[in-house]
C-alpha cells in the first residue's frame, strides 16, 4: 500500500508572535501535520522551544503534532513532550547510546515512534529497529538551522531506506531544503512526509499558505509519477 503524501509545515519558520494563529492558518490551508522542531543548543547549534509551548499550541488544532527532538539526551524529556500533546515523537539515532530503549519508551507513552538520521549517518544504523518504528526521518540538511539547501546525495539514501523497509508500514519523512522545486526528488525516491518551513510560512497569509501547500502536494505526486 502506498502511503499518502503528507505536508508538515515546520513552525520553526512561523511568526512566533502569533504561533497559535499560524498553526490554525496552516491547518486551514491544508497542512496534514504540524512539525515541531525541538533544538537544545547542544545536540544542534540552535535553541528553539520546549514542551510548554507545545502544550499552549495543542488547543489550537486537532492536527497531528509531529515532534522532532534534536536534543541529547532525549530520554529524560520524552514523557514531558508526550504529555504536552505530541502525537508522534522522533529521536535521533546519534543522540544517545540506547536507541532501542528510547523507542520502547515512546511506544509505552502511547505515541508513534520515529528515528531521524543525519546526512552522514548510514541507514544501517537503524536496520535492527525496523519492526518497532512508525517513521524514519531522513535529514536532507545538517540539522540546526532553517533555510538550508537540500543535499542532493540524500536522494539515493532515501531509496535505500525505502528498499530496507520493504513491506513494513513505515512512513519516510524528509526534513531540510524542501521547496516547490525540490520536493519531487525525495518523493520519487520514496518519501511521503515532507517538512517545509520557510517555503510555506514566508507567504504570510492563509491563501498564500494554501497555494504553496497545494503546489507542494501536486509536485510530490508528480514526482511519484
Amino acid at each position: 500500500m502506498t502511503p499518502p503524501i503528507r505536508i508538515a509545515p515546520s513552525i520553526l519558520a512561523a511568526d512566533y508572535a502569533k504561533l497559535g494563529q499560524e498553526v490554525r492558518d496552516a491547518v486551514e490551508a491544508g497542512a496534514d501535520w504540524i512539525h515541531l522542531d525541538i533544538m537544545d543548543g547542544h545536540f544542534v547549534p540552535n535553541i528553539s522551544f520546549g514542551p510548554d509551548l507545545i502544550k499552549a499550541l495543542r488547543p489550537h488544532t486537532k492536527a497531528f503534532f509531529d515532534c522532532h527532538l534534536m536534543i541529547a539526551p532525549a530520554d529524560p524529556y520524552l514523557e514531558a513532550f508526550a504529555r504536552a500533546g505530541c502525537d508522534g515523537i522522533t529521536v535521533h539515532a546519534e543522540a544517545g547510546p540506547h536507541l532501542d530503549r528510547s523507542i520502547q519508551a515512546i511506544r509505552a507513552l502511547g505515541k508513534r515512534a520515529g528515528v531521524a538520521i543525519n546526512p552522514a549517518t548510514p541507514e544501517s544504523a537503524i536496520e535492527y529497529l525496523l519492526d518497532k518504528l512508525d517513521l524514519i526521518l531522513v535529514m536532507t540538511v545538517n540539522p540546526g538551522f532553517g533555510g538550508q539547501a537540500f543535499i542532493a546525495a540524500m536522494e539515493e539514501k532515501i531509496r535505500r531506506v525505502k528498499a530496507m523497509i520493504g513491506e513494513r508500514p513505515i512512513e519516510i519523512e524528509v526534513d531540510g531544503g524542501i521547496a516547490l522545486d525540490t520536493i519531487a526528488t525525495p518523493a520519487a525516491a520514496g518519501a511521503n512526509v515532507f517538512v517545509a518551513g520557510s517555503a510555506i510560512f514566508s507567504g504570510g497569509s492563509v491563501d498564500a499558505y494554501r497555494k504553496t501547500i497545494d503546489t507542494l502536494r501536486a509536485n510530490a505526486e508528480g514526482g511519484r509519477g
